[in-house]
This record gives C-alpha cells, sequence and structure tokens, in this order.
C-alpha cells in the first residue's frame, strides 16, 4: 500500500466483473470495486471512495499485468479521473458483450436464485459499431456555464470537445463551443431524419430533497419541438424532449426480440404498459391484427398525445394515459371476459415494475408477460416475484444498445408454470 496526505493506491489482483462498470478485487479483508480494470489484470489502483464499510471503490491508474481483451480507449477523456459516461473503453467489443453477459447471469444468480446460463446465449451487437451510436446526449453545465460530462459518481464536470459516441451533430454538437450560464445541462438530440434540437434544463422548482435536487425544466431552445422516428417504415412523431431509444438500431431490434419471444397471435388481447410514444404498441398492434385488442398505458401526456397519432390508422389499438400502478391496471376491466388479456408487454424504466404490479399482472393470469428491461437486477427482481408466485422465466436475450458502457438490455418471457410442473 502506498499512501499520501489525500492518495492511498493498492496493487491488486482483479477478479470477476460486477454490475455497473467495475471489476471486483479484496484487500485486507474488504471488497474493492475497481474501475477501469478487467479480470484477470493485476493493477495499481487508487481510492476514490472510503466511506469505512465493508467495500471501498478504486481507479486502476497503472496497468502492471494487462489482459489480452485489453485496448487503448478511442476517447482521450476515458480512464481515471475522465469522463463517467463510458465503462469499457478499454475492452475489445467481444469482450465488452461477454462482460454483459457474465453480468446478467451473476445478478439473476444473486438476486433471483436463478441459473440462466441454458437461457442466454451471446450478446446480440447492432449494427453500426461501437462509436457514433448515440442519438442524444445531455452534456452537464458547470458553474461557469462550461458544458461537459460527469466524472464518475461525482457533480464535477469535465470539459469536453466532443463525445465520441454521439452521432453526428450530436457528439460534435456546436453547444460545446458555447457557454450556457444558469444551466444545469444542455442536450442534444437527433432524429432519422438527420434534424437536431438543442434543449436547455434549468433548475426546477421545489427544495432539494435527500441530496437530489428538483427534476429540471426543460425546454427546446434550437431546432423543432417533434422529431420523426421511423422503424420498419412506420413514422412516429415522438416530442423533442421524449423518450427514445437512443441508439438507431434499438426500438427495432427490442420490437422484433419481443415478437420472437411472445409470437402474439391474431386476434390476441396485449396489454402494453410504458408504452412512451408506442414503438412497441405497433409492433404490438400489427402482429395481433383487427380481430385483436392492445391496449397502451402511458404516464407522460406528450407521449400519450403522440402515440394516439402515431397508431390512429390502428383502430384496435388504444392509449390511455396513467401511472403504472394497481389502480391503473385494476381501472382497465381485465380480470375476466373477453378483455382479459393474453399478453403483457412491460417496459419500465431503470427502476423495474416493482413487486405490487409485478403481482397484480401474474393475478390476471396471462398466457405470458413480455419485459423489456433497461437494468438486469431490476428484472431479476422482478422475476424473483414471479417465480414465487408459481412463474417460470423461460426465454431470455440480451442486446448491447450501449456499446462502451456496462448498460445492456433484456428481452424476457415469463409463463405461467403447469400444474404439476
Amino acid at each position: 500500500m502506498t499512501t499520501g496526505a489525500e492518495v492511498i493506491e493498492l496493487e491488486l489482483d482483479v477478479g470477476a466483473v460486477a454490475h455497473g462498470g467495475f471489476c471486483i478485487a479484496r484487500h485486507d479483508g474488504r471488497v474493492v470495486f475497481v474501475r477501469h480494470a478487467l479480470p484477470g489484470e493485476r493493477v495499481r489502483a487508487r481510492i476514490t471512495e472510503d466511506r469505512g464499510g465493508s467495500f471501498v471503490r478504486a481507479d486502476a491508474v497503472q496497468i502492471i499485468v494487462p489482459s489480452p481483451d485489453r485496448v487503448e480507449p478511442p476517447c482521450r477523456y476515458a480512464g481515471a479521473g475522465g469522463c463517467g459516461g463510458c465503462d469499457w473503453q478499454h475492452v475489445t467489443a467481444q469482450r465488452q458483450r461477454e462482460l454483459k453477459a457474465d453480468v446478467v447471469r451473476e445478478q439473476f444468480r444473486r438476486i433471483a436464485g436463478l441459473d440462466v446460463a441454458a437461457l442466454l446465449g451471446e450478446v446480440r451487437e447492432l449494427p453500426g459499431g461501437m462509436l457514433g451510436w448515440r442519438t442524444r446526449i445531455t452534456y452537464a453545465v458547470d458553474g461557469d456555464g462550461r458544458p461537459g460530462l460527469h466524472r464518475h459518481r461525482s457533480g464535477e464536470v469535465v470539459p469536453v470537445a466532443e463525445c465520441l459516441l454521439g452521432t453526428a451533430g450530436v457528439g460534435d454538437s456546436a453547444v460545446l463551443r458555447d457557454e450556457w450560464p444558469g444551466l444545469t445541462g444542455v442536450e442534444v438530440t437527433r432524429d432519422d431524419d438527420g434534424t437536431v434540437a438543442v434543449l436547455a434544463h434549468r433548475p426546477g422548482p421545489g427544495r432539494q430533497a435527500r441530496g437530489r435536487r428538483p427534476p429540471d425544466r426543460v425546454e427546446v431552445v434550437r431546432g423543432p419541438d417533434e422529431l420523426a422516428r421511423t422503424i420498419r417504415g412506420r413514422r412516429f412523431a415522438v416530442g423533442a424532449a421524449g423518450f427514445w431509444q437512443v441508439h438507431p438500431g434499438a426500438a427495432d431490434a427490442f420490437g422484433q426480440a419481443l415478437l420472437g419471444v411472445l409470437r402474439p397471435a391474431a386476434g390476441e388481447t396485449v396489454v402494453d404498459l410504458y408504452c412512451g410514444a408506442g414503438a412497441l404498441t405497433a409492433a404490438l398492434g400489427t402482429a395481433v391484427g383487427v380481430t385483436g385488442r392492445v391496449v397502451g398505458i402511458e404516464a407522460d401526456p406528450e407521449a400519450v398525445r403522440h402515440a394516439q397519432a402515431n397508431l390512429a390508422d390502428l383502430p384496435w389499438v388504444q392509449v390511455r394515459r396513467g401511472r403504472v400502478d394497481v389502480a391503473t391496471i385494476r381501472s382497465l376491466g381485465l380480470s375476466d371476459g373477453p378483455a382479459k388479456p393474453d399478453l403483457f408487454v412491460v417496459d419500465p424504466p431503470r427502476a423495474g415494475v416493482g413487486q405490487q404490479v409485478m403481482a397484480e399482472l401474474l393475478a390476471l393470469t396471462p398466457r405470458a408477460i413480455g419485459y423489456v428491461a433497461c437494468d438486469p437486477a431490476a428484472l431479476a427482481r422482478d422475476v424473483a416475484v414471479a417465480v414465487a408466485a408459481g412463474w417460470r422465466l423461460d426465454a431470455l436475450e440480451a442486446i448491447d444498445a450501449f456499446p462502451m458502457t456496462h448498460h445492456v438490455e433484456c428481452i424476457a418471457r415469463l409463463v405461467p408454470t403447469p400444474t404439476g410442473g
């Protein structure tokens, strides 16, 4: 161990990957979560956070014995002390996907007590490569109005001249050459036609709670209020501030994966929760056809308005505004009769669906639940609820929609366990 006035460095043998973009090492009986390292390496790591508990956080600052999967990061801002947005720029593309598969398997084993090795194949690569894929970036703004990106687990802003993950017009946006006094962030997004919108983030009203400031007030300051997205020839209008998958190939890939595991049939009833502007809802509506029914639920009023317009040519598809909670689900009158759903589809935010909503969906006994998850830990928690209720996970796919980061998207299918099975 090397110590200084404020610096502690350890020489560590790096073990397995863990969820969050780091690997695990151990020192003096404590776990060390090490970023910028790889399994099997020996590194010198600088402690970045020590709160006195059973673990500390550290950055690898010298690679003593490198992994054969290590590469030179393409971005000058990556690495210890730099931008915190990318976790795996020092890793080959193939190995990144292998690490993500390892994380998904580990989360299911640890949280749900399930071995998913037989279900989960290789993490699927999307077209377009490892860089230049991100169609939306929110750049942080420091106290002097300079835009940049946050350091890992820090409010400190690293000024940047570009972000290599961003598409043209986003990663090299002119906003990075301007100053933005009074803003908390400046967001840049580009649609499928190449149109770019810029949104200003200003401090929101209200009091800060639990160390978090109130949600920003967001408004378009350059470009249109609506952007165009296209999936297999179908056009979608989406608010410039509205949610859409940031990888250009992601929405279509998720939809096709979902259709592949659920196989919605003509005439079936499907409920699509957290439906946004209707990307998955459209695919489901096309699959069940005019004799079927799809009900989409979305809390954001602008997204509901766009979804209703985007799907107006599918009159058997309805989109309603509502929070995804037990009360909303019960208000749909789905418990019996022709309204009883054959399928539920959920595409929740990072926190997942949660125990109460999962229990409500399971009690309605659809033939299957399709789950689109951006966090394998939340997915594993929700799957554990289903397993405890007598359901089983029988399909699982992972898609690399966020290259260079630790994030991975999963598509899962849950089905009731047959009586006596």
